[in-house]
């Protein structure tokens, strides 16, 4: 049952210990071992550096054999906790909209040659066009957007990709799933505005809004500067063949721009004076390739949407920025349209902050896991800590150090969250049980070699592998 189910959405003690019940009944296997990695991971000092250290803290009462064993061996129910997640109060915007937000995070894991699974992760070099191309695991995280600057996002989902999956298709799949979830969950009602989806440059924004036509969303998607689409094609003549599309829209090419339907300024305390513009009923050109080639016989679609060029005076470090263009799956678009989606793109950002936090902070690519399913089941415990956190919000002090600035009510970070959070540890709900006590195993023998060398897998795209009895796909529930 789902806290606003439960009528109590305003306790926030509460909400942190209906998590953490819930939360223990997602464990199906080594659940004690697993829920104690996750309250050290929220209680330890400083930033996580290694996952063996994890057992040292108070709060991990068992070695760190089981530790392992809990990472490696455990098993988590991850349908229900996706369900758990979906029924926690969520931010939303000033006029009750839900803002989500989908992006993918990299766990790199260069020398890692006996991990499977691994793909070809595009990672941002020091210097301008220094980009690389470094083996890891891509996962793609669901998080709603606060309607303020803040550096905090709740966390609704996260898949690993695999080297057979197409990129679009999951990320409808995932888009897709949550979506029913939180509509299952009461977050959405008929009448409420629709669902606002949020992406970076790095999708097919156009392609996304037809695999999710049949939902209440929108989506709003940046395409790159050198993008062409076209207008409605204009009314046919007495004669001759009926034009299928209309004039050019090149972004490069300022002569290609009619006059804007809507043209709104805003005054920024950041970014100094916004001008945005915006374009109605504008489509890409479909071709017969890639994602298309499988397409029923007939015409591709047709998908229109509002393009919107936002410019701004002056960006951190960047005098005279580049514009950014914009592309919302809905038409008609108002002044107080182009507004409120220029600015929910700019609460995209804040996703950011939450993937610096488990990485640096919470050590989630610090571990040197060799199987994607334990990679799996130690990004859920990173993703637990970290919704912990958001629902400690409330209840955390400010145990700032002596040189550090006094936080704002209700402005605490996660990381200054997490440092009050072993205050609140010992008042919340402890299901694990205590452990047993026993001696350690044998172990290999004195002077005895492993025989079973590792296989090494190679990186990139490859067919999907048959699946064989007994042996299921890391990604099911």
């Amino acid at each position: 049952m789902s806290l606003l189910q439960r009528g109590d959405p305003g306790d926030a003690f509460a909400e942190l210990s209906f998590f953490r019940t819930e939360f223990y009944a997602c464990l199906t296997g080594r659940g004690d071992a697993l829920f104690e990695l996750a309250d050290a991971l929220l209680c330890s000092d400083g930033p996580v550096k290694t996952l063996v250290e994890l057992s040292l803290a108070p709060e991990h009462r068992r070695g760190h054999g089981a530790l392992y064993g809990g990472v490696n061996r455990g098993r988590l129910d991850a349908a229900r906790l996706r369900r758990t997640l979906a029924g926690l109060p969520l931010p939303r915007a000033a006029d009750g909209r839900l803002v989500l937000a989908v992006d993918v995070s990299n766990w790199l894991r260069p020398d890692a040659n006996t991990s499977p699974e691994r793909l070809f992760c595009h990672t941002y070099g020091r210097g301008r066009g220094s980009a690389q191309m470094v083996p890891g695991w891509p996962y793609s995280f669901v998080a709603a957007l606060e309607p303020g600057r803040t550096s905090w996002t709740a966390m609704l989902d996260m898949v690993r990709m695999c080297p057979w999956d197409d990129a679009i298709a999951v990320t409808a799949g995932q888009v897709r799933d949550v979506i029913q979830r939180l509509l299952a969950a009461g977050q959405w009602q008929t009448g409420d505005p629709p669902i606002l989806i949020v992406l970076d440059a790095g999708y097919d924004v156009t392609r996304l809004a037809f695999l999710l036509a049949d939902l209440p969303v929108e989506l709003l998607g940046r395409m790159r500067s050198d993008r062409v689409l076209y207008f409605p094609p204009p009314p046919a003549g007495k004669r001759g063949r009926k034009p299928q599309r209309g004039a050019e829209f090149k972004f490069e090419d300022p002569a290609t721009w009619p006059t804007p339907a809507v043209t709104t300024v805003t005054d920024t305390t950041h970014y100094g004076r916004a001008e945005a513009a915006a374009w109605d009923r504008l489509h890409p050109l479909l071709v017969r390739r890639s994602a298309w080639a499988d397409h029923p016989e007939g015409r591709l679609p047709v998908i229109e949407g509002t393009v919107i060029r936002l410019r701004v005076e002056h960006l951190r470090g960047d005098r005279n920025p580049r514009p950014v263009w914009l592309w919302w799956s809905g038409t008609s678009a108002t002044a107080g349209d182009v507004d409120r989606l220029w600015q929910g793109f700019l609460r995209r950002f804040d996703l950011e902050h939450t993937f610096r936090m488990i990485k640096q902070t919470l050590g989630w690519t610090v571990p040197k896991l060799r199987e994607p399913a334990a990679a799996d089941r130690w990004t859920w415990l990173v993703v637990v800590a970290y919704t912990q956190l958001r629902l400690a919000r409330p209840l955390a002090e400010d145990l700032r150090k002596p040189w550090e600035r006094p936080a704002r009510r209700g402005r605490l970070t996660p990381a200054r969250v997490r440092r009050g959070f072993r205050r609140l540890h010992g008042k919340t709900p402890q299901p694990a049980d205590a452990p047993k006590l026993g001696t350690a195993g044998p172990g290999r023998p004195t002077g005895s070699k492993n025989r079973h060398r590792a296989r090494e897998h190679p990186v990139g795209k490859q067919g999907q592998p048959a699946i064989t009895e007994g042996v299921t796909n890391s990604r099911a529930a």
